[in-house]
């Protein structure tokens, strides 16, 4: 089914739910386009956008989801004419939108990847109001593409990219918003771009994943673009190469001049590296300069790297620095089960619910047990229910694999609480940062059976008569605050029942 016309079929579902209102509504909003999963929708003003978003989107995300399978999200941007309303306001539904091949002054949407269902943002591509806005124009002017003057010739594949990493087979969740859409904006898509883009979490969840998807949209969107993907390791072996071979000039070139995009996994390997970071240094300068996007992993914050010159770290933090936390439970569910569709197994409720649960540690792990689990269910012509995926992962999992570690649990109350890590590990006493430090030492203590000296250690290097303190606070209020027990069982729930 074509992107319009589900998207004609949407409005019309969802108009039906609340005529009157809706014609009200969306004659402030505009379809600039979908891809892949992803709707580009334009308001009138920030009032418009958040009454929409709150009212009607839920009822036609839905509809496109259960039409298409994919994982739908919107991108809104707010502002600019209305050239193509939804709606005309006057209780008439406005005409169905036309085919993109009509409307030169918008991007086109590129035809959908064959790779599986993606969820891309429909990226500035040629408007001049998207391209615009962040950091500079991103190369976009006047609707036509402008890349230094060269002629629009395809570039050659970008090497080391993953096909299967893209948007739309990356599940978001509360613990990595933030940097999937400053991976979508980074890529062309809604909202503002940050330069540069410092992506930062633990191993395996899903750094490397988002800047895969960044140079796959960023490529769909500007064919001739020049993107350069390598590793921090890579980047300092071509550098020694270079220096051996006196090619510096062609490397200097390589990567100040010849880039449009640059993305670098794992900037913690160029520590201690005093003549590399020098090379860096300079060519982060010369395209940060030449408005040319920037994007860098590491699994440390800017601030934590060590060995690393000041001026590197404090370039890093010109931009946005976006942390990736572990999944919470109900991601990782939905991990599962898109990994499952995407890989055509199999899978009961019940399974994915206990895999979940188990598998706490990182996306990586989740989905490699995921595989492994079908492999083995292929192999001996069995399938995989409860008691086979119970089995499998008691043979391969250490005996406390399916426990929470302290760190698991400070996660999941930061998430909940919508906090930070470093708000429990704080001096602070805010109430609500105390009373959430206070259920997170309670739950340690009672899931973990940790010593009181130990957690102390674990939060901050706080007192053991603190951590004593506070666990018995909490659990005199389980038992006397309903609002706090309500709390510690959405936590419960959320880090799912330990091994027996």
């Amino acid at each position: 089914m074509q992107h319009d016309t589900l998207w004609n079929e949407a409005v019309a579902f969802t108009r039906a739910k609340s005529p009157a209102s809706f014609e009200q509504w969306f004659s402030g909003v505009q379809f600039d386009g979908m891809t892949d999963g992803v709707v580009s929708l334009r308001a009138r003003d920030e009032f418009v956008r958040e009454w929409v978003d709150q009212h009607f989107l839920p009822t036609l995300v839905d509809f496109l989801r259960s039409q298409t399978g994919w994982s739908i999200q919107v991108a809104w941007c707010v502002g600019g004419d209305l050239d193509r309303p939804v709606a005309l306001g006057n209780g008439q539904p406005a005409l169905p939108v036309r085919p993109r091949a009509m409307m030169p002054d918008r991007p086109i949407t590129p035809p959908r990847p064959t790779e599986g269902a993606h969820a891309d943002f429909d990226g500035e591509g040629e408007a001049p109001p998207r391209s615009q806005r962040g950091n500079g124009s991103n190369g976009y002017a006047n609707g036509s593409i402008k890349l230094d003057g060269r002629d629009a010739r395809p570039a050659p594949p970008i090497e080391g990219l993953n096909p299967k990493y893209t948007f739309g087979n990356f599940v978001v969740g509360p613990s990595n918003q933030l940097a999937h859409a400053a991976a979508i904006a980074a890529a062309g898509g809604g909202g503002p771009r940050h330069n540069p883009l410092f992506l930062c979490g633990g191993t395996g969840l899903g750094k490397t994943h988002l800047v895969h998807a960044v140079a796959h949209r960023f490529r769909t969107e500007r064919p001739s673009s020049r993107i350069l993907y390598v590793s921090a390791e890579k980047f300092v072996n071509e550098f020694v190469q270079s220096l051996q071979e006196g090619r510096m000039n062609e490397f200097r070139a390589r990567y100040r001049e010849r880039c449009d995009l640059l993305l670098v996994d794992d900037i913690q390997f160029l520590a201690s590296k005093t003549q590399t970071q020098e090379e860096f240094f300079h060519a982060f300068n010369a395209l940060h300069q030449a408005d040319k996007q920037i994007i860098v992993t590491s699994d440390k914050y800017p601030q934590q790297l060590e060995k690393m010159e000041e001026r590197l770290v404090s370039r890093f933090s010109w931009g946005l620095v976006a942390d990736i936390q572990g999944p919470e439970l109900e991601t990782r569910v939905a991990i599962l089960r898109k990994k499952a569709q995407l890989e055509q197994i199999d899978l009961a409720d019940e399974v994915v619910l206990f895999l979940a649960q188990t598998i706490r540690s990182n996306v990586r792990e989740l989905e490699g047990t995921l595989i492994r689990l079908a492999a083995k269910s292929s192999l001996l012509g069995k399938q995989i229910d409860i008691d086979f995926a119970r089995q499998e992962l008691a043979l391969t999992s250490n005996p406390r694999a399916s426990e929470a570690g302290v760190d698991d649990i400070q996660r999941v109350v930061c998430h909940h609480f919508k906090l930070r890590t470093s708000d429990l590990l704080s001096k602070d006493r805010h109430k609500s940062i105390a009373f959430a430090r206070h259920v997170a030492m309670y739950l340690c203590k009672q899931r973990l059976k940790c010593s009181f000296p130990e957690l102390g250690r674990a939060f901050g290097n706080r007192d053991h008569t603190t951590v004593m303190s506070a666990v018995r606070k909490v659990e005199a209020l389980r038992s006397s605050d309903p609002e706090v027990r309500a709390h510690l069982e959405a936590l419960e729930r959320k880090l799912g029942t330990t091994a027996d």
